[in-house]
This record gives C-alpha cells, structure tokens and sequence, in this order.
C-alpha cells in the first residue's frame, strides 16, 4: 500500500517540493529503505521515526517491508526536516492518519525519539517559496519556526509541538490557530548596538574615513601598529550603517535560516551582519562550498560588514577567490552535480599591520624589519584585490595624552549615521532606476553620467596618478569615493577638494610605502 506526503528542501535561497512516498509491502522480514539520493541524516531518520511512533503510543509496522522515495529522485536531499512527513506517511498507509489534509499541507520537521518535534534549518526560504503556489494551503512545521516565518503572507502556517498533535490536526481532532501574520509595522527594524564610535578616542581622520565608506558603501583597508583601535574602529561601523528594509532583513534571515544560525524564537534579523572570520579559514569556509554547496562568510555578511583583520595572514588563495564577489555582489559555487549562486552584497573592511613587526609607523617603537620584509609582507595581497579596496587608511598609535583623555570621540554613532543616511538617500534617488543603490557599485556608463569633474579636478587627477602609478581601476574608485564625498557635502558637483581627499585615501598605492 502506498501513501504520498508533501514536503520541501532548500536549494540555494530557494526550495523545492518533494514528494515523501511510502510503501509498506507484506513480508516475514523487515526492511527498511530511503531512496531518491538522501544523505546520512536522511538515512537515520529510520531509527528516529521508529522511536518516535513507538513511544508515543502508536504501533510500527515492523511486519512490513518499508520503501520511503523522495521525489524527485535527482536531486540530493539532506538534513532531518523529513522525519516527520515520513513518519505520517507510514501511519497514512494503515488508515491511523486521514488522507483529507495531506493534499493540502506541506509537512516539515525533526522527530526526537520521544516524538517532540524539532526546529529545523530553511524554514522562512520554503515558507516564501511555497506561499506563491496557489496549490498549497498551508505549512506544518515546528513552533520554534513559528516567528522566522510569521511574514511570510498568502500561506497558512500551523506550529505544531508533538507527533501526536499533528496527527489530532489532520485528523480534524485538534485545531491548531495559524501563526499570526507580522507585517513591517511590527518589526522594529532599528539597530540597537551595545557600541558607539563616541568610545574610540582620537583617530578623528580614520573615523572620516569610515564615514565616507559607510555612505557610499565602499570597501576599505585600515594599516597601522598593533593597538592603534583598527578593531575597535570595525566593531563600530555597524552602528553607521542606515537600518535594513523589509526586504534586506528578509533576504539576510534567509542566509542565516539555510545555515540554522538564527537563535531559538528569533524572528527577523533587523541587525546588520558582522561577521569576522579567522585568518585560518579555508576558501569553502570564506565563499562557501559542500558537497551541497551552502553560503560562506561572504554570504553571511550579506546586507553587513565582512571584517578581515590581520589582512596578509590570510592564505592567499582564500583572498584571491574574493574577488568574483566584490565585483559582482555575489558567488557562484560550482561542483559536478550542481551550481548555486548566493547573494554577497557586504562591506569589506580589513586591517593590516604597516610591517611584519608591526612598528613601522610607529611614533616611539623602533621597526626591526628589513625593507625585503616589509616589501614581501605587503606582498601577500594581490594588486587586484588591492584595487577593489576604494579607501587606504593609515591608523596611527595613540599618544599619552590621548590615551589618559578623559574626553571620547566628539561625534555618537547616531550623528554620524543621520549624515550617511542623508548621503544615501541622495543614492537611492540618483540609482532609482538602476540595478545598484550606491555609489561603490557604479559601472562605467555609471561614472561617465555622475561623476563629471572639471578642469582643475582632472589636472589634480593626473599628477595625482603620474606620481602614485595608479591602475585604471583605481582611478575609477577616486571617482566613486569622491563622490560620495560630494553627496556627504549635500553637492550636485564634484570639486576639487572632493578629489583630493580621495587620492589621499590610496596609502597603499604610494611607492613610499614600500620603500
């Protein structure tokens, strides 16, 4: 005898169905077999299922031969989100649960042996997926999903907590209200961050620096001695940030859901990611990868910040592979079976020391380090990669008398934030019709159209690039920042100071740096 059961699977940022078929054929012997390329978690859910039947009253058919197919059977399913539908479809077959909902209802969740049902990973993906199928009602899936799913609209969503409480609930026995429907109003989508830039003392021009990359949404590099505040300065940029829209916070909850990261009742994220990996991560680790390939770090950052600090400690061929998502704002990860592409639309803000020993720029440490060495640590970031950073910053070390200040920045996070909200709405309505929203995104028709200089800016330009030796791409990221500096300014036209704070923000590029 056979039964079907409706379920789902993420694939990328999206989900698919998959039909959950059981068949129980008579035999002396039992058996047992999961087809339709499930993984080892897929696999155990045999032992699972049984205990769970078992120990909540019910009898396992154990005088049958059990076929479980999930279909389509050519594309690998994994992780534990069918113990449930499977462990219906087996008492489907015997008339123990009714057919009527099983058309109607997709069916997720992890069984425990004592038949509680368990959050699982991907909920809000195959919640929005499913909600535009006109054929599907409604979705069961565990109560700790509940919230991570609540936006979701034109879809029912049942929060169940036990096997036997769905079984009451397809059998009619039990009425389970659906989640309650959260619209935007009721997400407060403004950050709280237990930091803000008024702690960090001094380093007045680095925080402009940060300020100018926070509006126009630009990568940036920060080179100085150990303990001059490059981390301290990073942890805070969150808190410049303009707040996430509906839309952001769904996508970056997507990201997060697939990787089962979100926190037990969580709902939306409403924060911006910051995410600051090791220098020992492995390439997989930073773009992501698997056998079934899911987001990395990059991923993760998405709609936030990606902080690498110790920059040159990192293997080179882990940095290298970051380049297709700078570019691009996304990743495409590429195996034999298949190939997702992952949203990658973050800010790229790493720190380096100016030397190996760290003291090259420092005010009262001597640097031990010959020029060969600094030539060949500075050496293990790539030009490339170096010019995909819009803005060099030099982080010098503190004095006494700034240290024992008792006097912290003169601006609050929340000063500086209106000023780079006020800039990228200035962004949003130049881009309103274009693919991008800010200004590091700009393509090259892009910067032909906004970034128009004048006479005097364009000789400032060309001493600037004879006497520093700057690449064609760079040239182009002095445009972008400056004029994103014009928009902090509240300027139609880029002027010339705009263009000299710009070139003052490629340290990197100047020979004296390496000599």
């Amino acid at each position: 005898m056979l039964s079907k059961v409706l379920s789902a699977a993420v694939y990328g940022l999206d989900a698919y169905l998959v039909e959950v078929e059981v068949d129980l054929s008579p035999g002396n012997l039992f058996s047992y077999n999961t087809v339709g390329l499930p993984d080892a978690a897929v696999k155990e859910s045999r032992n699972r299922v049984q205990a769970a039947i078992k120990n909540t009253g019910f009898k396992f058919p154990y005088n049958r031969h059990i076929t479980v197919n999930l279909a389509p059977a050519d594309i690998r399913k994994e992780g534990s989100a069918f113990d449930l539908p499977i462990a219906i479809g087996i008492l489907n077959v015997d008339k123990i649960v009714k057919s009527d909902k099983l058309k109607d209802y997709v069916i997720l969740g992890e069984l425990s042996l004592g038949g509680k049902v368990k959050p699982i990973k991907g909920a809000l993906p195959i919640a929005a997926t499913l909600s535009k199928n006109p054929a599907i009602k409604g979705l069961i899936l565990p109560s700790e999903n509940a919230d991570e799913v609540s936006v979701v609209e034109e879809l029912e969503i049942i929060p169940i907590k036990n096997f036997p409480e769905t079984i009451r609930f397809l059998n009619s026995d039990l009425k389970i209200p659906p989640v309650k429907k959260k619209s935007l109003d009721s997400f407060s989508l403004k950050e709280h961050y237990p930091v803000d830039f008024s702690e960090v003392k001094g380093q007045h021009h680095v925080k402009r620096a940060l300020e100018v990359a926070s509006a126009g949404g630009h990568n940036i590099i920060m080179i100085g001695p150990p303990g001059s505040g490059k981390s301290m300065l990073a942890k805070r940029i969150p808190t410049i940030l303009p707040p996430m829209v509906l839309e952001e916070a769904i996508e970056t909850t997507k990201i997060h859901s697939i990787m089962g990261m979100l926190k037990e009742g969580q709902g939306l994220i409403t924060t911006r990611p910051f995410r600051s990996p090791h220098h020992t991560i492995s390439d997989a680790g930073l773009i992501g990868g698997g056998h079934i390939p899911m987001p990395g770090e990059v991923s993760l950052s998405h709609n936030g910040v990606l902080f690498l600090d110790e920059l040159p400690e990192f293997k080179r061929n882990v940095l290298e592979v970051m380049r297709q998502p700078l570019e691009d704002s996304q990743v495409t990860i590429s195996r034999a079976s298949s190939s997702l592409t992952y949203p990658a639309g973050f800010m790229l803000v790493a720190a380096m020391n100016p030397c190996p020993c760290g003291n090259k720029t420092h005010q009262s440490k001597e640097c031990i380090c010959t020029p060969l060495q600094i030539k060949k640590y500075l050496s293990r970031i790539s030009g490339p990669l170096m010019d995909r950073i819009d803005i060099h910053v030099e982080v010098p070390a503190l004095n006494f008398t700034e240290l024992v200040s008792k006097n912290g920045g003169e601006k609050q996070s929340h000063t500086i934030a209106e000023s780079v909200n006020r800039a990228r709405e200035i962004q949003h309505e130049r881009f309103r019709d274009e693919k991008n929203n800010h200004n590091a995104g700009m393509s090259t028709r892009q910067l032909k159209k906004f970034c128009k200089i004048k006479a005097d800016g364009e000789r400032l330009l060309e001493s600037a690039i004879n006497a520093m030796g700057l690449s064609a791409r760079a040239y182009d990221r002095i445009l972008k920042v400056s004029r994103t500096i014009a928009d902090l300014a509240g300027l139609e036209e880029i002027q010339t100071e705009h263009l000299a704070e710009a070139v003052q923000y490629r340290s990197l590029d100047k020979e004296a740096w390496v000599n």
